[in-house]
C-alpha cells in the first residue's frame, strides 16, 4: 500500500463519494477506483459497501480507517515540519511549459500567483508540447502548460484559454493584394513554408488545419523549421516564406506592420491552451492553488 491509496481511501470514507474524491484529488474516477481495488487486494478485505445511492465503510474498513487517518495526518505533519524549516515556509513548484503558453501567458499567471502566494518558489522549464507531456508523465514537473492535448491515460488536460491560429505572410504588395481580395486560401499550397518542430503543439494544430482544408502537408515546400516562434516571424517578415502561428505570438509583429495576418476560414481556427497534470498522482496543495488561480483568471 502507499500514501496515495490511503489518501483516497480516507477521503472517500469522509465524503462517501468516489466521484467527489476524484474531483478533489484532480484524478479520474477510474484511477481512484483502481487505488481502492488495489488496496482491498493487498489487505485482503472489502473496504466499502457501494450502492447507486451511497458509499459506506465495511467493518474492516472502519478498523482500517482509524489507522489510515492517523497515517495521513502524520504524513501532513512531516511535510509541514519541513516546510516550516525552510526559509519563511517556502513551498516549491516545478512547471513545464511549451513555448506559446510559456512566453505569452505564464509570466502574467506567475505574477498574479506570486502576489497571492508569496512564499512559493517556482521553477519553469521550457520544452515543446511533447516534452511537457513527458515531464508530467515521468513526474519531472508538477504542472504543464501546453498548446495541444492528446488522449493519454496518464495525463489530464484542463483547457483554460482559447487561442486563434492565423496564417502569417510577408507584408508586401503581393500578399496585401491576396488579403484584400479575400481569395480562397488554396494558393498557400504553392508557397514556401517556415514551420515549428515536430514536437510543437502549434505544428500539430497546423496539421489539423491542413487536414480540414484538404491540404497534404507532405507535398508542401518546407523551407525551414525552428523551435522558436520569434525566429519564424522574423523569417516571414524578411520574405522567406509563410507560416501558421498563434495570434498571441504574432499580434505584436502584425501591429507593427512587419507581417500580415490572414484568418483561417470565415470563422477562424482556434485551439485550446491547457494545464496538463498527472492522472496517476494526486496534486500537491501548491499545484491545486495554481489551478484555482488560473480558473479564476480565465473564468473557467
Amino acid at each position: 500500500m502507499n500514501l496515495k491509496q490511503l489518501e483516497a481511501f480516507v477521503m472517500i470514507a469522509n465524503n462517501k463519494s468516489f466521484s467527489l474524491t476524484a474531483k478533489k484529488l484532480y484524478l479520474t474516477q477510474p484511477t481512484v477506483s483502481a487505488y481502492i481495488s488495489k488496496l482491498e487486494y493487498e489487505l485482503g478485505e472489502k473496504l466499502f459497501y457501494r450502492t447507486t445511492k451511497e458509499v459506506t465503510l465495511t467493518e474492516a474498513g472502519k478498523k482500517i480507517y482509524i489507522y489510515a487517518k492517523d497515517i495521513i495526518e502524520l504524513a501532513e505533519k512531516i511535510e509541514n515540519a519541513f516546510k516550516g524549516s525552510s526559509e519563511e515556509g517556502t513551498r516549491r513548484m516545478v512547471i513545464s511549459a511549451s513555448s506559446i503558453p510559456g512566453t505569452y501567458l505564464l509570466p502574467g499567471i506567475l505574477a498574479e500567483f506570486s502576489r497571492t502566494y508569496p512564499n512559493v518558489e517556482m521553477r519553469v522549464q521550457e520544452s515543446d508540447s511533447i516534452g511537457v507531456m513527458n515531464d508530467i508523465r515521468e513526474h519531472r514537473a508538477d504542472l504543464g502548460f501546453v498548446g495541444t492535448a492528446t488522449k493519454d491515460r496518464e495525463i489530464s488536460f484542463m483547457p483554460f484559454c482559447k487561442d486563434e491560429l492565423v496564417l502569417i505572410t510577408p507584408n508586401n504588395d503581393r500578399y496585401r493584394e491576396l488579403k484584400e481580395k479575400k481569395l480562397n486560401l488554396t494558393w498557400i499550397e504553392q508557397e514556401p513554408w517556415i514551420m515549428r518542430e515536430d514536437g510543437s503543439g502549434t505544428y500539430k494544430e497546423t496539421l489539423h488545419v491542413f487536414e480540414e482544408m484538404g491540404i497534404h502537408s507532405d507535398q508542401l515546400h518546407i523551407l525551414a523549421r525552428f523551435n522558436n516562434t520569434g525566429a519564424i516571424l522574423l523569417s516571414v517578415a524578411q520574405g522567406s516564406g509563410i507560416t501558421i502561428v498563434s495570434r498571441l505570438a504574432a499580434q505584436s509583429a502584425v501591429d507593427r506592420g512587419d507581417v500580415l495576418d490572414h484568418p483561417l476560414g470565415a470563422n477562424g481556427s482556434y485551439r485550446w491552451i491547457s494545464i496538463a497534470t498527472s492522472s496517476t498522482t494526486p496534486l500537491t496543495d501548491t499545484s491545486r492553488d495554481m489551478i484555482k488561480l488560473v480558473k479564476k483568471m480565465y473564468n473557467c
